[in-house]
């Protein structure tokens, strides 16, 4: 029991890694696409309707 209780606690150790620089843009600019496209779906939402662009001409 003990041999489990110290294996469990040796996979808690917390591993200070060196933060990313990249990791941090890729992260800000998934953020920003996300942003954008969500502001389209409620620009454009489900109750949006275009018409038929043809116009006709009556003399």
């Amino acid at each position: 029991m003990a041999a489990k209780i110290a294996a469990a606690k040796a996979k808690l150790v917390v591993v200070e890694t060196k933060p990313n620089p990249v990791a941090a843009l890729g992260a800000a600019a998934f953020a920003a696409t996300a942003a954008v496209l969500m502001a389209g779906v409620v620009i454009v939402g489900p109750g949006v309707q275009f018409d038929d662009p043809t116009m006709t001409v009556t003399r």
